[in-house]
Protein backbone atom coordinates (compact mmCIF):
# COMPACT_ATOMS: atom_id res chain seq x y z
CA UNK A 1 0.00 0.00 0.00
CA UNK A 2 1.38 3.37 -0.97
CA UNK A 3 2.47 6.02 1.72
CA UNK A 4 0.41 9.09 2.24
CA UNK A 5 0.96 12.10 1.33
CA UNK A 6 2.71 14.17 4.41
CA UNK A 7 1.32 17.03 3.42
CA UNK A 8 -2.49 15.62 2.89
CA UNK A 9 -1.67 14.03 6.50
CA UNK A 10 -1.37 17.15 7.95
CA UNK A 11 -3.75 19.10 6.19
CA UNK A 12 -1.73 21.59 5.10
CA UNK A 13 -1.35 22.80 1.04
CA UNK A 14 2.07 22.16 -0.32
CA UNK A 15 3.06 26.17 0.06
CA UNK A 16 2.17 26.03 4.00
CA UNK A 17 5.18 27.94 6.18
CA UNK A 18 6.63 27.02 9.21
CA UNK A 19 4.00 28.25 11.21
CA UNK A 20 0.96 26.94 9.64
CA UNK A 21 2.97 23.56 9.58
CA UNK A 22 3.35 23.58 13.36
CA UNK A 23 -0.47 24.79 14.06
CA UNK A 24 -1.71 22.06 12.11
CA UNK A 25 0.46 19.51 13.75
CA UNK A 26 -0.39 20.82 17.28
CA UNK A 27 -4.27 20.70 16.42
CA UNK A 28 -3.46 16.95 15.25
CA UNK A 29 -0.84 16.06 17.69
CA UNK A 30 -3.76 17.15 20.19
CA UNK A 31 -7.02 15.28 18.46
CA UNK A 32 -5.13 11.84 18.20
CA UNK A 33 -2.70 11.57 21.20
CA UNK A 34 -2.65 8.28 22.57
CA UNK A 35 -3.72 9.54 26.13
CA UNK A 36 -6.73 11.10 25.01
CA UNK A 37 -7.01 7.93 22.69
CA UNK A 38 -6.45 4.77 24.97
CA UNK A 39 -6.44 1.35 23.43
CA UNK A 40 -7.12 2.75 19.52
CA UNK A 41 -4.37 1.67 17.61
CA UNK A 42 -5.77 3.48 14.37
CA UNK A 43 -5.39 7.11 16.56
CA UNK A 44 -1.90 5.89 17.92
CA UNK A 45 -0.53 5.12 14.26
CA UNK A 46 -2.22 8.63 12.60
CA UNK A 47 -0.17 10.20 15.91
CA UNK A 48 3.03 8.44 14.83
CA UNK A 49 2.32 9.35 10.78
CA UNK A 50 1.92 13.02 11.29
CA UNK A 51 4.94 13.25 13.74
CA UNK A 52 6.72 11.74 11.07
CA UNK A 53 5.46 14.54 8.51
CA UNK A 54 5.91 17.61 10.87
CA UNK A 55 9.67 16.15 11.56
CA UNK A 56 10.11 16.03 7.66
CA UNK A 57 8.63 19.32 6.32
CA UNK A 58 10.00 21.62 9.24
CA UNK A 59 13.16 20.80 8.03
CA UNK A 60 14.08 22.99 5.04
CA UNK A 61 16.46 20.19 3.12
CA UNK A 62 14.09 17.19 4.09
CA UNK A 63 11.18 19.54 2.85
CA UNK A 64 12.89 20.46 0.04
CA UNK A 65 14.01 16.46 -1.10
CA UNK A 66 10.25 15.35 -0.25
CA UNK A 67 9.08 18.00 -2.64
CA UNK A 68 10.78 16.74 -5.14
CA UNK A 69 11.37 12.98 -4.85
CA UNK A 70 8.48 12.29 -2.37
CA UNK A 71 8.89 9.37 0.25
CA UNK A 72 11.43 7.90 -2.58
CA UNK A 73 14.06 10.44 -0.76
CA UNK A 74 13.83 8.56 2.38
CA UNK A 75 13.72 4.65 1.54
CA UNK A 76 16.35 2.31 1.76
CA UNK A 77 16.82 1.37 -1.25
CA UNK A 78 18.48 -1.64 -0.13
CA UNK A 79 16.70 -3.82 -2.66
CA UNK A 80 18.25 -3.97 -5.67
CA UNK A 81 17.94 -0.62 -6.99
CA UNK A 82 19.98 0.55 -10.35
CA UNK A 83 23.89 -0.52 -10.81
CA UNK A 84 24.03 -2.47 -7.48
CA UNK A 85 22.12 -0.79 -4.25
CA UNK A 86 20.94 2.30 -2.92
CA UNK A 87 18.19 4.48 -4.61
CA UNK A 88 19.75 7.47 -6.62
CA UNK A 89 17.08 9.82 -4.66
CA UNK A 90 16.82 8.96 -0.97
CA UNK A 91 21.12 8.18 -2.02
CA UNK A 92 22.41 11.67 -3.14
CA UNK A 93 19.67 13.75 -1.29
CA UNK A 94 21.56 12.04 2.29
CA UNK A 95 24.88 12.35 0.54
CA UNK A 96 24.43 16.36 -0.05
CA UNK A 97 22.27 16.85 2.63
CA UNK A 98 25.40 15.55 4.85
CA UNK A 99 27.56 17.52 3.23
CA UNK A 100 26.29 20.71 2.54
CA UNK A 101 23.89 20.96 5.78
CA UNK A 102 26.96 21.52 8.01
CA UNK A 103 28.38 24.23 5.75
CA UNK A 104 25.09 26.35 5.97
CA UNK A 105 25.22 26.60 9.82
CA UNK A 106 21.58 26.37 11.14
CA UNK A 107 20.15 25.76 8.37
CA UNK A 108 20.18 21.89 9.77
CA UNK A 109 20.41 20.55 12.66
CA UNK A 110 23.63 18.57 13.89
CA UNK A 111 23.37 14.57 15.28
CA UNK A 112 25.17 13.12 17.46
CA UNK A 113 26.44 9.40 17.21
CA UNK A 114 23.61 8.87 20.01
CA UNK A 115 20.78 10.67 18.14
CA UNK A 116 20.97 14.04 20.05
CA UNK A 117 20.34 16.90 17.72
CA UNK A 118 21.99 20.51 18.28
CA UNK A 119 19.58 22.83 18.30
CA UNK A 120 18.79 25.49 15.85
CA UNK A 121 20.39 29.28 16.40
CA UNK A 122 18.50 31.85 17.24
CA UNK A 123 18.26 35.81 15.86
CA UNK A 124 16.98 38.28 17.46
CA UNK A 125 16.98 42.34 16.06
CA UNK A 126 17.38 45.20 19.05
CA UNK A 127 16.71 48.43 17.74
CA UNK A 128 18.52 51.41 20.61
CA UNK A 129 18.82 54.69 20.88
CA UNK A 130 22.20 56.76 19.87
CA UNK A 131 21.79 58.07 24.11
CA UNK A 132 21.62 53.92 24.91
CA UNK A 133 24.36 53.02 22.70
CA UNK A 134 26.39 55.99 24.76
CA UNK A 135 25.75 55.01 28.07
CA UNK A 136 25.20 51.08 27.67
CA UNK A 137 22.27 49.42 28.86
CA UNK A 138 20.74 46.13 30.51
CA UNK A 139 17.87 44.73 27.97
CA UNK A 140 15.43 42.64 29.04
CA UNK A 141 14.24 40.99 25.93
CA UNK A 142 11.35 37.98 25.30
CA UNK A 143 12.12 35.04 22.98
CA UNK A 144 10.45 32.52 21.45
CA UNK A 145 12.25 29.46 21.76
CA UNK A 146 12.40 25.29 22.58
CA UNK A 147 13.28 23.93 25.60
CA UNK A 148 13.95 20.66 26.55
CA UNK A 149 10.75 18.61 27.48
CA UNK A 150 10.44 18.11 31.93
CA UNK A 151 7.90 15.31 31.26
CA UNK A 152 10.66 13.37 29.27
CA UNK A 153 13.67 14.98 30.04
CA UNK A 154 14.30 15.15 26.35
CA UNK A 155 14.67 11.87 25.46
CA UNK A 156 11.10 11.97 23.46
CA UNK A 157 9.90 8.77 24.96
CA UNK A 158 7.08 8.43 27.05
CA UNK A 159 8.03 8.42 30.94
CA UNK A 160 9.29 4.68 31.71
CA UNK A 161 10.12 3.64 28.33
CA UNK A 162 12.96 4.60 26.62
CA UNK A 163 14.08 4.59 23.05
CA UNK A 164 15.23 1.35 21.50
CA UNK A 165 18.54 1.07 19.26
CA UNK A 166 17.70 1.26 15.51
CA UNK A 167 17.98 -2.35 13.99
CA UNK A 168 18.64 -1.47 10.48
CA UNK A 169 22.20 0.58 11.10
CA UNK A 170 22.64 -0.94 15.64
CA UNK A 171 22.36 2.41 16.68
CA UNK A 172 25.34 4.23 14.55
CA UNK A 173 22.98 6.40 12.09
CA UNK A 174 24.68 5.70 8.94
CA UNK A 175 24.19 2.59 6.74
CA UNK A 176 26.46 1.59 3.62
CA UNK A 177 25.09 0.63 0.49
CA UNK A 178 27.33 -0.66 -2.79
CA UNK A 179 27.45 1.11 -5.85
CA UNK A 180 29.49 -1.07 -8.15
CA UNK A 181 33.13 -0.79 -7.08
CA UNK A 182 32.41 1.84 -4.69
CA UNK A 183 30.88 1.57 -0.86
CA UNK A 184 28.81 4.81 -0.34
CA UNK A 185 27.64 5.61 3.73
CA UNK A 186 24.58 7.92 4.11
CA UNK A 187 22.04 8.22 6.80
CA UNK A 188 20.31 5.53 8.04
CA UNK A 189 16.81 6.13 6.58
CA UNK A 190 14.63 3.82 9.50
CA UNK A 191 15.69 6.17 12.36
CA UNK A 192 17.06 9.62 10.11
CA UNK A 193 20.72 9.21 11.39
CA UNK A 194 19.89 9.08 15.44
CA UNK A 195 20.52 5.98 15.82
CA UNK A 196 17.37 4.86 18.14
CA UNK A 197 13.46 4.41 17.81
CA UNK A 198 11.32 5.82 19.61
CA UNK A 199 8.03 3.70 20.16
CA UNK A 200 6.21 4.86 23.26
CA UNK A 201 6.88 9.16 22.15
CA UNK A 202 6.29 11.27 25.22
CA UNK A 203 2.56 12.65 25.32
CA UNK A 204 3.81 16.16 26.34
CA UNK A 205 6.11 16.77 23.85
CA UNK A 206 5.15 14.06 20.93
CA UNK A 207 8.58 12.72 20.75
CA UNK A 208 10.11 15.71 20.17
CA UNK A 209 12.27 16.01 23.24
CA UNK A 210 11.52 19.82 23.59
CA UNK A 211 8.96 22.34 23.93
CA UNK A 212 7.86 25.79 22.94
CA UNK A 213 8.19 28.37 25.32
CA UNK A 214 8.99 32.31 25.53
CA UNK A 215 11.41 33.15 27.81
CA UNK A 216 12.88 36.21 29.08
CA UNK A 217 16.72 37.03 29.14
CA UNK A 218 18.69 40.19 30.42
CA UNK A 219 21.11 41.27 27.58
CA UNK A 220 24.04 43.55 28.40
CA UNK A 221 24.92 46.37 25.83
CA UNK A 222 28.12 47.45 26.46
CA UNK A 223 28.78 51.25 26.36
CA UNK A 224 30.25 52.55 22.51
CA UNK A 225 28.72 49.65 20.48
CA UNK A 226 28.03 50.56 16.81
CA UNK A 227 25.09 49.90 14.90
CA UNK A 228 25.38 46.33 13.00
CA UNK A 229 27.34 44.49 15.76
CA UNK A 230 26.20 40.78 16.66
CA UNK A 231 26.09 39.93 20.29
CA UNK A 232 26.17 36.05 20.96
CA UNK A 233 25.28 34.62 23.71
CA UNK A 234 25.61 30.71 23.59
CA UNK A 235 23.62 27.90 24.46
CA UNK A 236 20.09 30.47 24.55
CA UNK A 237 18.86 29.43 21.04
CA UNK A 238 16.69 26.54 20.94
CA UNK A 239 16.79 23.38 22.76
CA UNK A 240 18.18 20.58 20.98
CA UNK A 241 16.19 17.47 20.06
CA UNK A 242 16.29 14.73 22.31
CA UNK A 243 18.82 15.87 24.94
CA UNK A 244 20.80 17.45 22.21
CA UNK A 245 22.64 20.85 22.95
CA UNK A 246 21.20 24.18 22.76
CA UNK A 247 21.92 26.21 19.76
CA UNK A 248 22.93 29.45 20.38
CA UNK A 249 21.04 33.66 21.00
CA UNK A 250 22.54 36.34 18.09
CA UNK A 251 21.28 39.98 18.72
CA UNK A 252 21.84 41.88 16.32
CA UNK A 253 21.87 45.49 17.09
CA UNK A 254 20.99 48.59 14.90
CA UNK A 255 20.85 52.11 16.62
CA UNK A 256 18.11 54.48 15.47
CA UNK A 257 19.01 57.97 13.76
CA UNK A 258 19.49 60.95 16.28
CA UNK A 259 17.73 64.22 15.47
CA UNK A 260 20.57 66.06 16.39
CA UNK A 261 23.86 64.04 16.00
CA UNK A 262 25.48 62.26 13.42
CA UNK A 263 27.85 59.39 14.20
CA UNK A 264 30.86 58.20 12.24
CA UNK A 265 33.06 55.99 13.91
CA UNK A 266 33.63 57.63 17.84
CA UNK A 267 33.14 61.28 16.74
CA UNK A 268 29.68 63.17 16.43
CA UNK A 269 28.84 65.98 14.24
CA UNK A 270 26.01 68.59 14.67
CA UNK A 271 24.83 71.41 12.68
CA UNK A 272 24.10 74.20 14.44
CA UNK A 273 22.47 77.84 12.83
CA UNK A 274 23.78 80.81 13.79
CA UNK A 275 22.46 84.54 13.11
CA UNK A 276 24.42 86.39 10.44
CA UNK A 277 25.42 89.10 13.14
CA UNK A 278 26.82 86.28 15.57
CA UNK A 279 28.93 85.73 12.88
CA UNK A 280 29.98 88.62 11.60
CA UNK A 281 30.71 90.47 15.00
CA UNK A 282 31.74 87.15 16.97
CA UNK A 283 29.76 85.38 20.50
CA UNK A 284 29.16 82.42 21.81
CA UNK A 285 26.49 79.84 22.20
CA UNK A 286 26.21 76.65 24.55
CA UNK A 287 24.94 72.92 22.71
CA UNK A 288 23.72 70.04 24.88
CA UNK A 289 26.03 66.87 24.34
CA UNK A 290 24.95 63.39 24.24
CA UNK A 291 26.12 62.98 27.74
CA UNK A 292 23.92 66.06 28.65
CA UNK A 293 26.35 68.36 30.14
CA UNK A 294 26.07 72.53 28.25
CA UNK A 295 29.26 72.95 26.46
CA UNK A 296 30.45 76.78 25.64
CA UNK A 297 31.36 77.97 22.17
CA UNK A 298 32.87 80.54 21.35
CA UNK A 299 32.64 82.04 17.71
CA UNK A 300 35.07 84.53 16.49
CA UNK A 301 34.79 87.35 14.55
CA UNK A 302 33.60 87.10 10.63
CA UNK A 303 33.23 83.32 10.58
CA UNK A 304 32.44 82.00 7.50
CA UNK A 305 29.24 79.59 6.76
CA UNK A 306 30.45 75.99 7.34
CA UNK A 307 33.37 76.24 9.72
CA UNK A 308 33.40 73.41 12.33
CA UNK A 309 34.44 73.78 16.04
CA UNK A 310 35.80 70.91 17.55
CA UNK A 311 34.97 69.58 21.17
CA UNK A 312 37.59 67.08 22.46
CA UNK A 313 36.26 64.12 23.92
CA UNK A 314 32.53 64.83 23.76
CA UNK A 315 32.08 62.56 21.26
CA UNK A 316 30.88 58.72 21.57
CA UNK A 317 33.48 56.07 23.49
CA UNK A 318 35.20 53.24 22.10
CA UNK A 319 34.07 49.93 22.80
CA UNK A 320 36.08 48.28 25.38
CA UNK A 321 38.65 51.42 25.32
CA UNK A 322 38.83 53.98 28.26
CA UNK A 323 39.29 56.77 24.51
CA UNK A 324 36.18 58.90 23.69
CA UNK A 325 35.93 60.64 20.32
CA UNK A 326 34.90 64.44 19.62
CA UNK A 327 31.86 66.32 18.84
CA UNK A 328 32.12 68.69 15.77
CA UNK A 329 30.09 71.55 15.80
CA UNK A 330 29.24 73.21 12.27
CA UNK A 331 28.11 76.68 11.79
CA UNK A 332 25.51 77.56 9.45
CA UNK A 333 24.72 80.95 9.17
CA UNK A 334 21.24 82.26 8.54
CA UNK A 335 20.20 84.81 6.39
CA UNK A 336 17.67 87.27 7.69
CA UNK A 337 14.28 86.98 6.93
CA UNK A 338 10.65 89.10 7.45
CA UNK A 339 12.61 92.59 7.74
CA UNK A 340 11.28 95.53 9.19
CA UNK A 341 11.47 98.83 7.36
CA UNK A 342 14.28 99.85 9.88
CA UNK A 343 15.98 96.45 9.37
CA UNK A 344 16.27 97.12 6.07
CA UNK A 345 17.19 100.80 6.24
CA UNK A 346 20.45 99.61 8.56
CA UNK A 347 21.39 96.24 5.91
CA UNK A 348 21.03 98.60 2.75
CA UNK A 349 23.42 101.40 4.62
CA UNK A 350 25.87 98.87 5.44
CA UNK A 351 25.94 97.61 2.35
CA UNK A 352 27.18 100.92 1.04
CA UNK A 353 29.79 101.60 3.06
CA UNK A 354 30.81 98.08 2.43
CA UNK A 355 33.94 97.62 0.87
CA UNK A 356 36.08 95.07 -1.01
CA UNK A 357 37.65 94.25 2.28
CA UNK A 358 34.28 92.80 3.77
CA UNK A 359 33.42 90.38 1.44
CA UNK A 360 37.11 89.64 -0.26
CA UNK A 361 36.15 85.90 -1.22
CA UNK A 362 32.98 87.14 -3.04
CA UNK A 363 34.70 90.03 -4.30
CA UNK A 364 37.87 88.48 -5.70
CA UNK A 365 35.54 85.36 -7.19
CA UNK A 366 33.84 87.69 -9.45
CA UNK A 367 37.17 89.71 -10.39
CA UNK A 368 38.51 86.30 -11.14
CA UNK A 369 35.75 85.14 -13.25
CA UNK A 370 35.78 88.58 -15.52
CA UNK A 371 39.26 87.98 -15.98
CA UNK A 372 39.02 84.55 -17.09
CA UNK A 373 36.29 85.16 -19.88
CA UNK A 374 37.60 88.26 -20.95
CA UNK A 375 40.79 86.19 -21.91
CA UNK A 376 39.21 84.32 -24.57
CA UNK A 377 38.76 87.37 -26.26
CA UNK A 378 42.13 88.17 -26.92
Amino acid sequence: MSKADYYEMLGVQKGADEKELKSAFRKLAMQYHPDRNPGDAEAERKFKEIGEAYECLKDPQKRAAYDRFGHAAFENGMGGGRGGGFSSAGGFSDIFEDIFGEMMGGGRQRRSANGRERGSDLRYNMEISLGEAFTGKTAEVRVPSSITCDECGGSGAKPGTQPVTCSMCSGTGRVRAAQGFFSVERTCPQCQGRGQIIKDPCPKCAGQGRLTEERSLSVNIPAGIEDGTRIRLSGEGEAGMRGGPAGDLYIFLSVKPHEFFQRDGADLYCKVPISMTTAALGGQFEVTTLDGTQTRVKVPEGTQNGRQFRLRSKGMPVLRQATVGDLYIQVDIETPQNLTRRQRELLEEFEQLSSKENSPNSSGFFSRMKDFFESFGD
